[in-house]
């Protein structure tokens, strides 16, 4: 049977994911980095490669590794095991080539019935996140927010709370011309005319964006 690499900092995640997948019968391989991981999925052709978004020194970084494995080893099929369940997030990495999504505080049995559906090169959503997926899909300036940077997404957060372009350039310890920009490139990206109705926007998607 292929093997399962499992790709998590995490070393209680790593041990219980691979004692629940051996329990399966299936051979598990783990790494704790993300180069560990992308060396060992090009060494040994895992049918499935299971993946964490979140590493130490930078969020998402687990996103450069689906894109990395896409370009790489095709073969080998993403399944993502987050904590985070924004659906922009999950759009993000269907978008980098995950073929499956499950959260970390989902059933063990959730998690076994992804990796057999992901396997079999099916995909697997669980029906709430496939549901808030469309919905943002279907939404031009949800799809926007789903793929701001962190930055970006921290001056609307701030501007939700009526900070000034000031204020927000202290915060992020920027400077007052890189915040105007960055709002201008995102009342573009959201075909909004005026700073007022990007702060009404990220006032409304203040959920969102936390």
């Amino acid at each position: 049977m292929s093997a399962i690499l499992l790709v998590d900092d995490h070393p209680i995640v790593l041990q219980g994911c691979r004692t629940l997948l051996e329990a399966t019968g299936a051979a598990v391989l783990t790494a704790a980095t993300l180069p560990a991981g992308y060396r060992i999925a090009l060494r040994h052709h895992p049918a499935v490669a299971v993946i964490d978004l979140a590493f130490p020194g930078r969020d998402l970084a687990g996103l450069a590794l689906l894109r990395r494995l896409q370009a790489r080893a095709p073969r080998t099929r993403c399944l993502v095991f987050s904590m985070h369940a924004d659906p922009g997030i999950v759009a993000r990495a269907l978008e980098a080539g995950a073929l499956g999504y499950v959260l970390k505080d989902a059933p063990a049995s959730d998690l076994i019935q992804a990796v057999e559906r992901v396997r079999a090169g099916r995909p697997y959503l669980d029906g709430t996140l496939a549901a808030e997926v469309a919905l943002l899909r279907s939404d031009p300036r949800r799809q926007v927010l789903g793929r701001m940077s962190p930055r970006e997404r921290r001056i609307l957060v701030l501007l939700a709370e009526g900070r000034s372009y000031t204020a927000i350039a202290g915060d992020l310890s920027v400077s007052y011309k890189t915040v105007t920009n960055a709002c201008a490139a995102l009342r573009q990206r959201l075909g909004l005319g005026t700073l007022t109705e990007l702060t009404h926007f990220a006032v409304q998607h203040a959920r969102d964006l936390a």
